[in-house]
């Protein structure tokens, strides 16, 4: 059946799937680059899991290519992996989110996706999953932690059902995490847990903070608020709740965009500390914590 054909019969076109925009595709995936160079972005690598950033989609030829598993290609060709289907399934999947919309041919300038949901949310409740919590585990973190801040969310994409650790957002949308993919269910924002106190300590993403709080259990604890920002790029959206307490302690990355970002903040004011000292020589809390793990298993 040729391309002309498909698209006759309701469903979009590999052509017009090929033009839609990659970025903005994975921005309502729920990924944003954690570095832009001219028309090169770099993001943590949505088909694995990684620690620093080396897949690559080039705005101008709207194509991507994982330095990780020396991978590369198209919108349709990421969809297959991503997806673990067959190039018929691609153009369902794509077909049924816009089929209550006019397809609309997203070039590479376009700066997000023309539709604002791709995942939908089936189901949300206690973690109990024992692969979810395996996999909280062999990242170091207490599941009773992670049950106390997270919930089990059940997702469909396109005809596809899955399940992930969630955790919620300031706009009801969630972080979803498995141990094969980090995704978002829209609208993406950042998460505020606001007991009232006068100090308050920020985190990239949930893993960090769940380092955090794992590492705090057998502490006696000052009360304090939290922000996990569930993108830098976020930050600026925080900073009106940040800076209403007198003290900041930022977790953040130890990558080029969170030390960016941590010497802009300790720019802004005082009240801005940067606390990634105790993991220098790692990428982040949850890399050095499960690395001191490791050691004393050893």
């Amino acid at each position: 059946m040729s391309e002309r054909e498909r698209g006759s019969r309701g469903l979009l076109t590999l052509a017009e799937i090929r033009e839609l925009d990659l970025i903005g595709y994975l921005s309502e995936l729920g990924f944003e680059p954690v570095k832009v160079h001219s028309a090169d972005h770099w993001y943590l690598s949505p088909l694995r899991d990684e620690r620093t950033a080396s897949f690559k989609v080039n705005r101008r030829l709207n194509r991507w290519y994982d330095h990780g598993i020396s991978l590369g290609g198209n919108l349709i060709d990421f969809a297959s992996i991503f997806y673990q289907c067959s190039v018929g399934e691609v153009i369902k999947i794509f077909s049924d989110y816009w089929s209550f919309h006019k397809p609309k041919i997203l070039l590479p300038s376009t700066e997000k996706a023309a539709a604002n949901c791709l995942i939908q949310i089936l189901y949300t409740g206690q973690l109990t999953s024992k692969t979810l919590l395996d996999y909280i585990v062999s990242r170091s973190v207490s599941a009773d932690i992670a049950r106390q801040y997270c919930r089990q969310v059940n997702y469909q994409i396109g005809d596809r059902r899955y399940f992930a650790i969630g955790l919620l957002n300031n706009s009801s949308g969630y972080e979803l995490r498995n141990c094969y993919s980090k995704l978002a269910s829209s609208p993406k924002d950042i998460t505020t847990i606001n007991v009232g106190a006068p100090t308050v300590s920020v985190f990239e993403g949930m893993f960090d903070f769940l380092t955090y709080k794992t590492l705090m259990k057998k502490t006696i604890e000052q009360p304090e608020n939290y922000v996990i920002l569930n993108s830098i790029s976020l930050f600026d959206r925080a900073r009106s709740f940040l800076e209403s307490h007198y003290h900041i302690d930022l977790y953040l990355d130890r990558d080029a965009a969170g030390v960016k970002c941590t010497l802009t903040a300790t720019d802004f004011s005082e009240k801005y500390n940067d606390a990634s000292g105790m993991y220098v020589g790692y990428k982040d809390l949850n890399e050095w914590l499960d690395s001191e793990s490791v050691g004393q298993k050893r």
